[in-house]
This record gives C-alpha cells, structure tokens and sequence, in this order.
C-alpha cells in the first residue's frame, strides 16, 4: 500500500485549545515508476485527474499498487529497490474567468485620455494671459512666467530669480539661438511632447542637435534624452564626428556610447578617420578622444 499524506496550513480561527484547526487541503495526484517516465519529461498537466480533500489525520493512497508476483518480475524492481514519481498539484482556489460575453459588456464609466497638453498648447498658440515676450533673432513669442518657471530651473531663475532679464516692457532677449529652436523648446514646454519639424525648417536630425543644446541649456532633462534617443538613428560615418562631439560638451553618455559602439567597427572607423569631423573632433573634445583609444585598445 502506498499512502501519502500533504500538509495543511492552520485557519485563522481558533479551537477550543486555542489552537486554529487545520484547514481542509485539496490536491490531484499521479503515480507512476520511474521507469514508466520519459527521459527530461515535464511535469504532466493533471487536469484530468480526480480532486481529492485531505483533512483531519487522513490520508490517501492505492491500497493495490501491483501485485507482489507481477512486481518482483517486471522491470520496475532492480537490485531490489524500485522508485515511485509522484506527481502533486495542491489547489488553494478555483478561479473563474469570465466569458466573452461578459468581457464584451461595455463599461459603465468611461475616463477619457489626459488632455492636459493639449489646452497648454492652446494657452501658448493664443497667448490667452501671456505676461512676457521672448525676442530670438528678431522674431518675438509670447509666453507664460509661471509656466515656464515650473518646467525649468533656469527659466525660473531668469523670470523670478536673481538672473531675472527683462526689460521695462517685459522682453527677454535670447542670444545664440534661431527662432524654430526656440519656438520647439516652447512646444515642449507648454506640451511634453516631442515637437516634430515644421515644413521648410531643419532636417530632424539638424533640429535635434540645436534642440539637444537648447534643452541642456534651460536644463530640461527629459526633452534632452529624447533628441540622444532620435541621434542615435542618425549616426553614420558622415554624422558620427559631430554627433560625438555635441555628447562630450553636453554631457550625453547615452548618445556617447552608441558612437563608440559604431566607431567600434573598424571600417567605419577608418571611413570617419579620413574625414574632417575627425580632426574637428580631436581639436573640441581631446578627452572624447582618449576615452575612444582606451575604447578601442581593449
């Protein structure tokens, strides 16, 4: 006869010994010898079998496994030992999964999308309430000191801080920035959406490496990843020199190492050694150069 018994976790309530009854277990078995078991088998779905409740002190098992003069002269008994599999699936709970029917009923409620950037981005297209001018280049864009002071450190140090410029009529002159870039860096601003490039402006890839310095320079982290992330689809022998120059000043170590990464091939690296991005870059960035040689001598 072989018995089994599954031990059982105790409920949260107690006897009168204080202690709580163990709770009822219920579980599906198979056995089988070992020899009856394929070589690297799975576990086996137990689906099929009978469920039983284990409770109290009982137990279950076969009482006629096989019989004595079948089994000492079958193959499961060698060197007179044998070996049983048990298979065991314990069941804590059923649980139901609803039908299509019931997946198919539409909700009571249903909560819309945010649309949060997309009244910012009307607030900034009508100027509704603007209370400073931006002069860039000549062309002028009006914006809100509030807004722009919570999305960046440095526009709240401009507008409120102790770098506050502005003159008596409210504009702020930025220097060393075209008119498009600044204008998509307000879109990000006002929306957190990537601003993709309007018809007749810059390439995407040109756009991103000004939106890249512009984002390190009002110190907007998150606008900054996304042009390394758009980069990094740009690099190419013609690109790579000034991609990785723009990473080493700016501070850029993801867009750093996926230069390296193509610079690790030795035909691209010799293409873009025989150019002159190379040398710009030798010249801007000796430290860039240095981690490349450490880079390439491993």
């Amino acid at each position: 006869m072989l018995v089994f018994h599954i031990p059982r976790r105790r409920s949260s309530n107690p006897t009168a010994t204080g202690k709580p009854p163990l709770k009822a277990v219920k579980a599906q078995t198979k056995f089988r010898f070992i020899s009856d078991v394929e070589v690297g088998e799975d576990a086996p779905s137990l689906t099929s079998e009978e469920v039983h409740t284990f409770e109290g002190t009982s137990g279950w098992g076969n009482g006629d496994f096989i019989k004595r003069q079948e089994f000492e002269t079958s193959k499961h008994l060698r060197n007179d030992s044998f070996t049983v599999r048990c298979d065991i699936v314990v069941i804590n709970e059923f649980r139901t999964e609803g039908t299509a029917d019931a997946a198919a009923t539409p909700p009571f409620v249903t909560v819309p999308s945010s649309n949060l950037h997309q009244h910012l981005g009307d607030l900034l297209l009508t100027e509704k309430g603007a209370d400073v001018v931006f002069d860039v280049g000549g062309a002028t864009f009006a914006a809100h000191r509030c807004v722009l002071a919570t999305r960046s450190p440095v526009f709240s140090a401009e507008l409120f801080g102790t770098m506050k410029e502005s003159d008596t009529a409210g504009v702020v002159r930025v220097d060393e920035m075209e008119a498009c870039v600044f204008r998509a860096l307000l879109y990000f601003v006002y929306t957190d959406l990537f601003p993709e490039p309007r018809k007749g402006e810059e390439e995407e890839d040109v756009m991103c490496q000004h939106l890249l310095v512009a984002a390190d320079r009002y110190d907007l982290e998150r606008l900054k990843l996304m042009c390394e992330d758009r980069l990094c689809k740009y690099i190419d022998v013609g690109t790579v020199a000034t991609i990785l120059t723009l990473a080493g000043q700016h501070h850029c170590p993801g867009l750093k190492k996926a230069c390296f990464d193509f610079l690790s091939s030795g035909a691209n690296l010799r293409a873009v050694a025989a150019g002159e991005g190379f040398k710009h870059l030798s010249r801007s960035c000796p430290s860039i150069m240095e981690e490349l040689v450490v880079m390439l001598g491993k």
